[in-house]
């Protein structure tokens, strides 16, 4: 199996690796004569750099986030650095600005290439596919493998997840300097663009990317990475979840540690057992320092503050319970109440003494020092391991407690994704609701009714061909009885799957299941569970995740445990 191939020493990933660089995006091309900028009531032209990021806004305004006052603010800041000093002088107000004509512009533009007729929307594919062929492909150690994101970002307005405090910023153009180039010493170099040229040329063969720049928003590194369903990422996902079977193993015994280290006499073991604690049972993040440049007041388990928890001794029929309310990872609220074990409340109560709400919860400990201990336990440990490890567990068992072999397959899928629906709520996978949400509901539900009457009116065609059956005991109306039977069995299972999807749809609406189902959940667990009930796996998966998870639906049997 090509998941099994020769081992490489310590560190080395590769010993070939060519490929074309990215493919950088088309450069701006600007708007016709007709369509124009308007300020305070009157048309203004404006320089080139200030109409595509005018473009920028204008694509955006049917979208809630030009309605954000943070948006709008920072949008303006970073508009007005770029203009001229004659449109500084001009444009000092963006509610004197109207993209309104610019707006519309974009909008025909794109009615007008969905109607495009289908040899011309044929000739647009072509020609996507090759520069797919061309760029979307490198040469590793002899294999030709598909690289994942071959094309740089395009310029824009950054967006965030969550309430972030840079929405509305510029996204810059990737320009060939900004590019640093990871290949083989003896591979044909991409060469740049014309007139332009590399930042620089590396030949590291212990890392996966094929080329890294750093964007201007938050200061981090962007990668080119191979795709998914390449043979190095599938080793690099399959080796993440054996790594969290192991832990498995161990997990009691770290269970028994923590527990006993709540009643340590150094302070600084107590506080590290308690965010043990939390990131077990409560599946948190770790928390890490924050880079320079972030400043989005997101937190982590070793980095919460006194303000953000609330002890209760008694709340709605329980005891001890902690009252979370913070940011987690991309600005998105961690807001939970749970009945904690009551060491584990007295301890908190000890840390929050004598603190101000802005003092950290745990101000003796460092995720570097978590993160040594949990190394010390378990090779390879680290906070997200138990992350994948709950997750994981989590999913198994409410896959047993939740499936009935006697389902259809539309039950079956149900259980399925409430098993789902569980492990994203552990890892709080929360989205806002869909915007057509409410719309498709009422499709559903029209399809819904129209369904009950089908399903009526072959109750009625069935009952008098029973009728005429008991009348006239012939063959022919017999064979019309069973006719009927089997539509209406047809239309009670067709009722049956969309109600179904109904309620999958309305448990779902508030709640993420891509992000764990991707990142946290052995997809060897899924492979097995639908090769045990007869599940036909593009159920589960799509074509894009079957290609990446192509190791798992190798490798496990229906008896397959994680």
């Amino acid at each position: 199996s090509r998941w099994e191939e020769e081992k490489k020493e310590d560190g080395v990933k590769w010993m070939q690796l060519e490929h074309r660089g990215p493919y950088f995006v088309p450069l701006y091309e600007p708007l016709p004569e007709d369509v124009q900028f308007y300020y305070d009531g009157k048309p203004l032209k404006l320089s080139l750099a200030t109409e595509e990021i005018a473009t920028f806004y204008a694509k955006m305004l049917d979208h809630e986030y030009t309605t954000k006052e943070i948006f709008q603010n920072n949008f303006f800041h970073d508009w007005r650095k770029e203009m001229t000093s004659e449109e500084q002088e001009i444009i000092k107000d963006l509610d004197k600005c109207d993209f309104k004509e610019i707006h519309k512009y974009f909008v025909d533009k794109n009615e007008a290439r969905k109607a495009l007729p289908k040899e011309e929307k044929q000739k647009l594919k072509e020609e996507a596919d090759k520069i797919q062929e061309e760029y979307g492909y490198c040469i590793l150690d002899g294999h030709r493998e598909k690289i994942g994101n071959f094309k740089t970002e395009p310029p824009g307005l950054f967006r965030g997840r969550g309430e972030h405090p840079k929405m509305g910023m510029l996204k810059k153009r990737i320009m060939p300097e900004d590019v640093i180039i990871n290949c083989s010493r003896d591979s044909k170099i991409p060469e740049p663009p014309e007139g332009h040229k590399w930042k620089e040329v590396r030949f590291d063969n212990t890392v996966t990317w094929l080329a890294s720049w750093t964007e201007n928003i938050q200061n981090t590194l962007k990668y080119i990475m191979l795709n998914p369903s390449s043979k190095l990422k599938g080793e690099k996902d399959w080796q993440k979840y054996e790594v969290a079977r192991r832990l498995k193993d161990v997990v009691h015994k770290i269970r028994a540690q923590y527990r006993k280290d709540w009643k340590s006499k150094e302070i600084k073991k107590r506080q590290r057992a308690v965010a043990l604690y939390f990131i077990d049972k409560l599946a948190l993040r770790a928390g890490n320092e924050k880079e320079e440049g972030e400043t989005a007041d997101t937190v982590g388990c070793c980095s919460l503050r006194v303000e953000h928890i609330q002890l209760h001794p008694q709340l709605d029929g329980q005891e001890h319970v902690v009252e979370f309310d913070f940011l987690g990872k991309d600005s998105i609220r961690y807001y939970n109440k749970v009945s904690v074990e009551k060491p584990v409340f007295k301890n908190l109560q000890l840390f929050m003494k004598n603190k101000e709400s802005t003092d950290d919860l745990f101000d003796q400990l460092t995720t570097t020092f978590l993160n040594k201990h949990l190394q010390h336990l378990m090779d390879g440990l680290t906070a997200k391991v138990f992350r994948t490890y709950n997750a994981s567990i989590t999913l198994q068992e409410q896959l047993k407690a939740l499936t009935n072999p006697e389902d259809n397959v539309a039950g079956k899928l149900l259980s399925y994704n409430r098993a789902n629906r569980a492990v994203a709520i552990l890892c709080n996978h929360q989205r806002s609701i869909p915007k057509t949400f409410a719309r498709s509901m009422e499709v559903l539900q029209e399809k819904i009714d129209a369904k009950k009457k089908q399903v009526e009116e072959a109750q009625e065609e069935l009952k008098k061909a029973e009728d005429e059956f008991e009348d006239t005991k012939d063959a022919k109306a017999e064979a019309n009885v069973e006719k009927k039977k089997k539509l209406l069995k047809r239309l009670e299972e067709q009722l049956a799957r969309l109600n179904v999807q109904a309620t999958d749809k309305e448990e779902n609406k508030q709640i993420a299941l891509g992000t764990s189902k991707l990142n946290y959940l052995d997809p060897r667990i899924s492979v097995a569970w639908c090769k045990k009930f007869g599940i036909p796996i593009e159920r589960i998966y799509n074509k894009t995740q079957r290609e990446k998870f192509a190791w798992a639906i190798d490798m496990a049997g229906e008896d397959f445990e994680f």
